[in-house]
């Protein structure tokens, strides 16, 4: 069996690593072990944080929900049983947007199903 040297495959894999910590502090940017630990972790967070992004959105429309439906003494919850109650599929989102961008819309909206 011939012998395989695997000196391009190793550099190869070293510069990617190296190319992908690029900017991080102190021997992560520098040093290829520190650098494939920095790189891994980092992509876990990354993963996990796309993940929370969509719960903290979700949290502010609640809250923009529930501010806008104050101000037409409902409360939010009493809101969305209604909306439930009534089969009125508008997502969350859509309701922020309406109750942030276009207050008449939503005050509308309100008025129709109580």
């Amino acid at each position: 069996m011939t012998r395989v040297k695997k000196g391009v495959h190793a550099l190869k894999r070293r510069r990617n690593i190296l190319h992908k910590a690029k900017g991080y502090r102190f021997g992560r940017s520098t040093k290829e072990r520190q650098a494939r630990e920095a790189v891994t972790h980092a992509g876990v967070h990354s993963f996990a944080h796309r993940k929370d992004r969509k719960n903290e959105y979700r949290r502010l429309w609640n809250v923009r929900i529930n501010a806008s439906a104050r101000l037409m003494n409902l409360s939010y919850s009493r809101l969305m049983h209604i909306l439930k109650k009534k089969k009125i599929n508008i997502d969350r989102k859509i309701l922020s947007h309406l109750a942030e961008k276009n207050p008449k819309t939503f005050e509308r909206l309100i008025k129709q199903i109580s």
